[in-house]
């Protein structure tokens, strides 16, 4: 094909193929027909898109790899989607519309989407090179994981938000004697209120696994291999594994070295476009203002809104569509118990607590009201009213009618209403 052709073409490049890429890709081919001459998808992974929330599901052994795709290699064969495994885009050449992969492979575009989701965080402690010091955010690291607990009977796990909280369940089911440290005074503290993160903490602990809130690592010891975690009161924990579960960073390097606006993320509009009119990028790598995204649903959300902007934008047409964040609810369940979170969740001067708790199921309800209108919900253990309590913060309801029932959920409230 000559260049000149090529430059013809309208041909949409796609760098990373998870969760919220290939949202992106079924937006667009929703109608069988997309817009585009050619997709070409670069995937820094070796295996097509997957279910990446069901990682900690694998890891517990209660899914295989199989179940975790979420099309068949056909799906992206019958809509003319090449993607190419294992070949990460590293440079793009913004002037001639080019892309660089680790295999020198060149490839033009007349529109690019970054999609290059996070990394990790991992604290610079002293021993953190060690050997059996590992993070768990893709497959490759599901597979090691798996492996290390075949052979390796004590793990610490560093990081009492929801990822660290699955990873220290997965591996005690597959056997281990694991240790959870956690910064904050409680689990979840982005989720739940102290007293949620209290009785999510004795739930794990009933379960076998031990956990340590309100402190840190200094050091991670051992010669090549891990052998302990030294806390900030130096207190030493013996161990053959330490998992990292601290948190992401978007991966925006490609971004910057090609010359675009980043902040901590790749600096987008509210219609995902980067400060190049021909370069977009959505997902956990991208920045709208001071917001960053570490939840699938506001990925899919953009995703939906980029295809209908990139199907105008081919077309010549104009697009009203534009992704607004918005406060989304945290639905979770971790170690067989459902969470729910919405809205604020710490009380302040001018909110009151309504709280309910059932100590015999371990149900527990914490809604926060603020001139009698709903600000918050925290719910543990029974979370079926969670969606009802989430429309009352978004649509600002006066309560008043059925205040004093608000604690019992929707059906109680309608009917004293």
């Amino acid at each position: 094909m000559s260049a000149m052709k090529e430059q013809r073409e309208s041909v949409l490049v796609i760098c990373g193929h998870g969760m919220v890429s290939q949202r992106l890709l079924e937006s667009l081919c929703r109608d069988q027909d997309q817009p585009f001459d050619r997709i070409v998808v670069f995937n820094g992974e070796r295996a097509d898109a997957y279910n990446r929330i069901q990682l900690s599901v694998l890891l517990a052994g209660d899914t295989d790899e199989a179940a975790m795709a979420l099309q068949s290699e056909g799906w992206f064969r019958d809509r003319g989607i090449a993607v190419c495994n294992g070949e990460p885009v590293v440079a793009i050449d913004r002037q001639a519309h080019t892309v660089t992969t680790a295999t020198g492979r060149v490839q033009h575009y007349s529109h690019l989407v970054l999609a290059t989701g996070a990394e990790p965080a991992k604290p610079q402690l002293p021993g953190a090179d060690l050997r059996g010091v590992m993070t768990f955010r893709d497959l490759e690291d599901a597979r090691s994981l798996i492996d290390t607990a075949r052979y390796q009977r004590r793990a610490v796990v560093i990081g009492g938000g929801f990822l660290g909280l699955e990873t220290a369940d997965g591996l005690r089911q597959r056997g281990m004697a694991v240790t959870l440290l956690h910064r904050s005074g409680h689990l979840l503290n982005r989720q739940l209120d102290p007293v949620g993160g209290a009785l999510l903490q004795q739930h794990m602990e009933a379960r076998g696994i031990n956990v340590l809130t309100g402190t840190s690592p200094k050091a991670l010891l051992g010669r090549s291999r891990v052998r302990a975690v030294q806390l900030d009161n130096d207190t030493l924990i013996s161990t053959d594994l330490v998992v990292f579960a601290t948190g992401i960073t978007p991966r925006a390097q490609l971004a910057r070295e090609a010359g675009l606006a980043c902040d901590r993320g790749i600096l987008v509009d509210s219609r995902l476009r980067t400060s190049d009119p021909s370069i977009w990028a959505l997902g956990e790598c991208c920045q709208l203002e001071d917001v960053i995204f570490g939840l699938v649903e506001p990925g899919y959300q953009q995703a939906d809104v980029l295809a209908e902007v990139l199907v105008a934008t081919v077309q010549g047409q104009d697009c009203g569509a534009s992704y607004t964040p918005v406060d989304t609810p945290t639905r979770l369940k971790i170690s067989g118990v459902p969470i729910f979170s919405c809205g604020q969740i710490s009380a302040d001067r001018d909110t009151e607590s309504v709280i309910w708790q059932d100590h015999e199921h371990n149900h527990y309800c914490r809604l926060l009201i603020r001139n009698q209108r709903l600000a918050g919900a925290v719910l543990l253990g029974d979370t079926r009213d969670g969606p009802w309590y989430s429309q009352r913060i978004q649509q600002q309801d006066d309560i008043s009618r059925y205040r004093d029932h608000i604690a019992f959920g929707k059906h109680y409230c309608e009917a004293a209403a």
